[in-house]
């Protein structure tokens, strides 16, 4: 049975503060680490929906959090 979660601008904001705390790095860490700005992660951890998807993919990355995607038709023979 494949259990497939979708997830919202807000539940992967919370994510990444959750693993950014749970690591002991600052918000300020976490920008200089992963190249980005102080508030792009503010906005990111706070959910907010219009945040760049390669920055969120660079800060996914470097907090060692995986994103998984599946396509609609995966595990479909052709």
């Amino acid at each position: 049975m494949l259990v497939t979660m979708r997830y919202t601008s807000k539940q992967i904001g919370e994510i990444v503060r959750k693993v950014r705390r749970a690591m002991h790095v600052t918000q300020k860490d976490l920008a200089l680490t992963s190249g980005t700005g102080l508030r792009f992660i503010i906005e990111l951890e706070k959910g907010k929906p219009t945040c760049q998807l390669e920055k969120t993919l660079t800060v996914l990355n470097t907090l060692g959090i995986r994103l998984t995607i599946t396509p609609p038709d995966a595990g479909r023979e052709s």
